[in-house]
């Protein structure tokens, strides 16, 4: 498999330091007392914002040792780079453009909170750097009216582009209807998996699969009821969807299975973050399912009324279930627009919500040294999902850096088709699914 070309746009270590001379009268805010904040702006991406650290004047260099403080990230693919190399050739040279502000974020009545201190701009030259790492700028610059030396405040940041190539995978039909999946570079388009979307009956044994894995011994359906939710089943529900990604010699090489049920919370039509449903996401080994990730879906609330989901990585225990998941990504897709599912492990994607938030459930950041064979760092995957009631044919991203083999990939594509399965498992059941995805008609809505 050979990958796309990608290149990675980080503006971090960002640190502002104001003379005490400049600091302004008692009506504005000091930074050394209240945050400051910036917003930054890549041309025809989303503007982005970030929270300036403030620092002693007295400083005259950025803290040595300090890590990489992500501030900000853009993701550029062949198409972004070949129209912005052009477009710098031509015009004006292309720019990432920083907004400084004292005070806290957000407005009032349409109007920012913030005091405008001053604005930076970085020239960047994109030609070369989907195979070379840049460095455009890293150190201070002077912002803010003042001209005399020593009397102006002082911005630090560093922006860099990284190559960051990925693979690329395109569902050529929903997952429900099991679709080929193909390889993109390009204008070419390869097939390199296929799916198979089962339903376990509504009666009998519940862990009985698509005998989608030849020799499939009786422990890997332990797994499953282990992580499967054992209370009591109310009369609608959705359970017993599963997905198996195949390659083309036909061997297994990835799986998700819904092993807690979407039902809705009492009183309600909705699956409620309080009770959620959940898929595991399998890999094969010692001719077994093993588990490697924990999928969580439900339906928010209020006026976003989108799909919030969680995944989570689940260590290799050998069979303990007593070590520490982590969580690797947690937000929330429009359920009426749908959106990009994203694991990147560093500032925001492109100004999406869908970067990590919260802790994750042990010592560590993100799983950084967590587990010796946990190594995810920076942008990990990416999932298109269409929202309700649209044909939805997921797009599939995966960095190089964390695909070893066919297996690897395989398990980000069963990931991307649960994520997109969740969209109809959170379906208000006043809604009707379509026939695909229930064996039983009154279980439709």
């Amino acid at each position: 498999m050979d990958p796309c070309p990608f290149v990675r746009i980080t503006v971090g270590n960002l640190a502002l330091k104001i003379p005490v001379a400049s600091k302004p009268a008692r009506s504005v805010v000091h930074p050394s007392s209240s945050p400051c904040f910036c917003k930054i702006k890549l041309k025809n991406f989303p503007l982005q914002t970030a929270v300036i650290p403030y620092t002693p004047p007295d400083n005259t260099q950025f803290p040595e040792g300090q890590h990489q403080t992500l501030a900000a990230t853009f993701h550029l693919c062949k198409s972004d780079l070949d129209r912005l190399v052009t477009k710098s050739i031509f015009t004006n040279k292309l720019h990432v453009k920083i907004s400084i502000y004292t005070g806290r974020r957000g407005n009032t009545c349409g109007v920012n909170s913030g005091r405008l201190l001053g604005k930076v701009s970085v020239p960047l030259d994109l030609a070369g750097t989907e195979s070379r790492g840049v460095v455009f700028h890293n150190g201070w610059i002077s912002v803010g009216k003042e001209c005399v030396k020593g009397s102006s405040a002082q911005f630090h940041l560093n922006v860099k582009a990284e190559p960051d190539p990925r693979f690329v995978f395109q569902f050529d039909g929903e997952p429900e209807c099991s679709p080929q999946v193909f390889q993109i570079q390009g204008n070419i388009r390869q097939p390199v998996f296929t799916c198979k979307f089962s339903l376990r009956t509504t009666t009998g044994d519940r862990s009985q699969r698509s005998r989608s894995l030849q020799g499939e011994p009786n422990s890997s359906r332990s797994w499953l009821s282990s992580f499967g939710s054992e209370r009591e089943r109310p009369l609608k529900e959705r359970k017993g969807w599963s997905i198996t990604i195949h390659d083309l010699s036909g061997s297994p090489v990835a799986a998700a299975s819904m092993v807690t049920p979407f039902v809705p919370s009492p009183g309600s039509d909705r699956v409620s973050r309080s009770n959620p449903g959940s898929w595991l996401i399998l890999r094969p080994g010692d001719g077994t399912w093993k588990p490697w990730g924990r999928l969580e879906a439900w339906r928010e609330r209020g006026s976003s009324d989108g799909l919030g989901y969680r995944f989570e990585l689940i260590p290799d225990t050998k069979g303990s279930m007593s070590a520490a998941s982590i969580v690797l990504a947690e937000s929330t897709l429009s359920s009426h627009k749908g959106g990009k599912f994203v694991i990147d492990l560093g500032a925001g994607s492109n100004g999406r919500a869908t970067s990590p938030v919260g802790s994750p459930r042990g010592s560590g950041d993100y799983g950084h040294g967590l587990w010796p064979y946990c190594m995810y760092r920076g942008f990990v995957m990416s999932a298109s999902v269409d929202g309700e009631g649209k044909c939805s044919k997921p797009g599939v991203e995966v960095s190089v850096q964390h695909v070893n083999c066919t297996e690897d990939a395989a398990a980000f594509v069963a990931l991307a088709a649960a994520v997109d399965l969740s969209m109809d498992a959170c379906q208000l059941f006043s809604q009707r699914l379509r026939k695909e995805l229930c064996q039983d008609q009154d279980l439709l809505g």
